[in-house]
């Protein structure tokens, strides 16, 4: 038999097997393929192995485990007596104490600490006084020019009249409702005021 006849034949295996099962990505080959009942790894796992520490790439596990325990609850002696508190409040009021008995690290660890959050804090109420002044002034002005072109769209919400800025002392607040269910509320308790109720007492008493 020459070396042709055999190829021709070799040819002609290869294609039937193509037609009854085609080998790519999901399907591996027929001999390597696990069988029913039949284990993936038959030995076990081998001796002396153990389960990965090692935390995924889309994990912090470090974080979590410092949040687990900086508000893990424990029980502490204060002056009134045993008291149960988180590790973390713990922790900064043991530097407190520190600090105020003379502990000079302590009183510049505590002093820090202090100046940062207050820092934080003074740029987020920047940050919110300057975005509820942009918010009135543009809402302002583009409620003006629907007025003045006589087109009608429903209002924003919050509205801007209900937002109440203080200049010196820097404060903001909203004084109507800040949502479209919260509006839908505020409709009918305005509706029941109009009807004389008893209604808008209730939200006058209670805003909330």
């Amino acid at each position: 038999m020459n070396s042709g006849t055999t190829d021709r034949r070799r040819a002609r295996l290869i294609s039937g097997r193509k037609r009854h099962y085609e080998v790519g990505y999901g399907k591996p080959p027929v001999a390597t393929r696990f069988q029913p009942g039949q284990s993936g790894n038959p030995l076990g796992r081998s001796k002396g192995s153990r389960n990965s520490l090692r935390p995924s790439l889309n994990e912090e596990r470090l974080k979590a485990i410092i949040l687990d325990e900086a508000y893990r609850t424990i029980n502490v002696n204060d002056a009134s007596g045993p008291i149960t508190i988180p590790m973390a409040q713990a922790v900064v009021r043991s530097l407190a104490v520190s600090a105020a008995k003379g502990d000079q690290r302590a009183q510049r660890l505590f002093t820090q600490l202090l100046a940062s959050i207050e820092r934080d804090n003074k740029h987020l109420h920047d940050q919110w006084l300057e975005t509820a002044i942009n918010y009135k002034v543009e809402w302002e002005r583009e409620l003006g020019r629907r007025k003045k072109l006589g087109i009608e769209q429903p209002d924003p919400i919050p509205h801007p009249d209900h937002v109440v800025i203080d200049m010196q002392t820097g404060s903001v607040r909203i004084t109507g409702p800040m949502t479209k269910e919260e509006k839908t509320v505020w409709d009918l308790l305005q509706e029941s005021k109009e009807q004389g109720t008893d209604l808008w007492k209730l939200l006058n008493r209670d805003p909330d």
